[in-house]
């Protein structure tokens, strides 16, 4: 790594450049992962790995007010009778 001080790459003549003529900078494609045009593609039989919000636990106080309830002993018994029933199905029709 260099001693060199460079200044912000929003600062950079470069980016001057693409903001006037609405081309891409190298320095912002960073090719780090998958995206719209370097998508990520499985193996035959691989299931994708989706995160959701019914990944974590919720207490039945949090389902209660995700759902635009008061937290009240009634709602919250409510819910917690609902994550009993349905499980993580609860958070998922909340929760997108």
């Amino acid at each position: 790594m260099t001693d060199e001080i460079r200044p912000p790459l929003e600062e950079t003549e470069e980016v001057a450049d693409a903001i006037e003529d609405d081309v891409a900078v190298d320095a912002f494609i960073t090719g780090g992962g998958a995206d719209r045009d370097n998508p990520d593609f499985l193996q035959p039989g691989e299931e994708p790995n989706w995160r959701t919000g019914a990944d974590q636990q919720w207490d039945p106080e949090d389902v209660a007010v995700a759902e635009g309830r008061d937290p009240t002993p009634e709602n919250v018994e409510r819910a917690r009778k609902e994550i009993e029933r349905d499980g993580p199905a609860t958070i998922e029709r909340i929760v997108p």
